[in-house]
């Protein structure tokens, strides 16, 4: 047994030895990549790698998210102070890296697609830079840091807030967020934010980055401002210029266990923050926790539109294991005794401590809404189980093409975004597949074989007989992934535009929540909404469905059956 253990550590020595040695790549900028699940693709990302990498050593990580047009090469330039010499426009300076300054930092600058924002796909792609980075060099986790410019300093701000806890800093440059981000805002508590800012920038508007500046202000947070006068969107050249970023980062790192946690989250797959996570709310509704150590084992919590949290009290200085720990949530007080995690639940009497919570059917990747579907690895399929006419089996095939080409073009402006979805008729769908991807299935039962056979498990479906006067689109969980099913009328009618037709189905389909039952046009839909925690239709809004005869409801799938 004695020789059997000495093995098996020398074995391990050795292999850590040749990890350490297996890394020979040069120091400095250089591209990698690492190899994406959404649609079997290599993706690349800009690193730099300092002078004298010491695997042995832990390395603070800066990541980089670049803007509209733009991409990792040129991201990695600019983060490091390094703007285009004189004339010089982005392709040729994305052609090269020009010599700067060392630092003592590894610099990760995704491509993410392009210019598709920083949520969904793009979203994946930054944190699987992130796991790869990690996975190749000795990050020291306490000091990872965030910035942006223009769409990426969006990008910077709603990472930075939805995942508080990973980064030690953040800094977005002209940021232009996503919707919604600004309710996010309380999550800043525990880490400093610096934003900058061209007064004359006509793209990003000062007017929004200093409203962004007096919210934090008026919350707390650690924010520091710096405006630019007669700067117009390109105020990323003073504010990395000489490597200032870098200086500024070094300040700070990651506090694991602060003494208050304020956080916000309208969607299960973000739900923890510190110490503090939140088991039960409504997607689609912001669910808000306030948690705070006023003493040893004394934690005053408030919560809005929460069901169910659970504190991980190890580790924290603050709780001490052999005591009795006291909550007052929400004013009701709740005694227990010490636990790693204490998990509390509101029930009719107001809040109890739980040994566990139970999820409803609506969790982490079942949630919705329809984006999720379009947010990880997906196919879209056609439907032959009709034996369709080959003139009818092309405009199939065609519709689900077209709805796949969102993912490869948005605008003569925007650029393109690569992200390469596979195409394909239902009878080819493979049993990996279905293991392994969401589904965006086109028709209905009788011309989709695998809305058929999902047809016993769907809350909703359109009559054949309506197909072609209305659509209707929606999300369900099924087989550990999504399908969201499009049947009838597809969801981009009636948003057609001659210069952005594949930038609408990507906008109409952003846009919507669990469902859209829609005549002729999406833009005016009969009815949108949620289904509840079970998956099920709210009576008021079945009631509407029916009224158009259009959709065939099963009765436990309403609210109230």
């Amino acid at each position: 047994m004695r020789l059997t253990r000495l093995l098996v550590a020398a074995c391990l020595l050795l292999a850590i030895r040749l990890v350490g040695q297996a890394q020979k790549l040069a120091p400095g900028p250089q591209v990698l990549t690492f190899f994406s699940d959404v649609d079997d693709t290599e993706q690349p990302y800009g690193l730099y790698l300092p002078k004298n990498y010491n695997p042995k050593k832990k390395y603070p990580l800066v990541v980089m998210l670049h803007g509209a047009g733009s991409n990792h090469r040129l991201e990695l330039r600019r983060v490091f102070g390094k703007s285009n010499a004189n004339g010089e426009t982005d392709i040729e300076a994305s052609r090269y890296f020009p010599e700067w300054a060392d630092v003592n930092y590894i610099v990760a600058s995704p491509f993410a697609r392009g210019t598709a924002g920083y949520q969904g796909i793009p979203e994946k792609d930054v944190y699987d830079v992130l796991a790869d980075v990690k996975k190749r060099f000795n990050i020291d986790e306490d000091r990872t840091y965030l910035t942006g410019l223009s769409m990426g300093g969006g990008g910077t701000l709603w990472i930075g807030l939805s995942r508080p806890d990973i980064w030690a800093a953040i800094a977005p440059v002209c940021p232009a967020p996503p919707k919604g981000t600004d309710e996010l805002a309380a999550n800043a508590t525990n880490f400093p934010v610096h934003l900058f800012q061209g007064d004359a920038d006509p793209a990003v508007k000062p007017e929004g980055t200093r409203q962004w500046v007096k919210k934090f202000q008026d919350l707390g947070v650690n924010v520091t401002y710096k405006e630019y006068p007669g700067v117009k969107h390109d105020s990323w050249v003073q504010a990395y210029e000489n490597e200032f970023i870098f200086g500024w980062f070094d300040q700070f790192k990651r506090n694991r266990f602060p003494e208050r946690v304020r956080f916000s989250t309208k969607q299960y797959k973000y739900t923890n923050a510190y110490w503090v996570q939140v088991d039960q709310l409504t997607p689609g509704t912001l669910a808000s926790v306030d948690a705070k150590f006023s003493g040893s084992n004394h934690i005053d919590v408030t919560t809005t539109n929460v069901g169910a949290l659970t504190l991980k009290l190890t580790g924290h200085p603050n709780f001490k294991v052999k005591k009795p720990v006291d909550v007052v949530i929400d004013g009701k007080t709740i005694s227990t005794q010490a636990s790693d995690n204490l998990t509390l639940v509101k029930r009719d009497g107001g809040w109890e401590a739980a040994t566990a919570y139970q999820p409803t059917a609506k969790r982490a990747g079942a949630e919705g809404p329809l984006s999720e579907a379009f947010a990880s690895r997906h196919l879209y399929v056609y439907g032959t189980a009709d034996n369709p006419s080959a003139d009818e089996l092309k405009a199939r095939q065609e519709m689900a093409t077209q709805a796949a080409n969102w993912a490869n073009y948005r605008g003569e402006f925007l650029g393109r975004i690569m992200v390469f979805p596979h195409v394909v008729a239902d009878k080819d769908v493979r049993p990996s597949d279905i293991e392994s991807a969401n589904l965006i299935l086109f028709g209905t039962k009788e011309t989709n074989s695998l809305v058929n056979q999902y047809s016993n498990r769907l809350p909703i479906q359109l009559s054949a007989t309506s197909a072609k006067e209305y659509g209707l689109f929606y999300v369900f969980p099924m087989n550990n992934h999504y399908v969201a099913v499009s049947s009838g009328l597809p969801w981009w009618s009636g948003v057609q535009s001659a210069n952005y037709f594949t930038n609408r189905i990507f906008d109409s389909m952003s846009s919507f929540n669990d469902f859209v039952l829609f005549k002729e046009s999406s833009k005016t839909p009969v009815v949108t909404g949620y289904f509840d925690q079970s998956w099920h239709v709210a009576d008021a809004d079945a009631k509407t469905m029916a009224a158009t005869g259009a959709v065939v409801i099963p009765e436990a799938s309403t609210a109230t059956r």
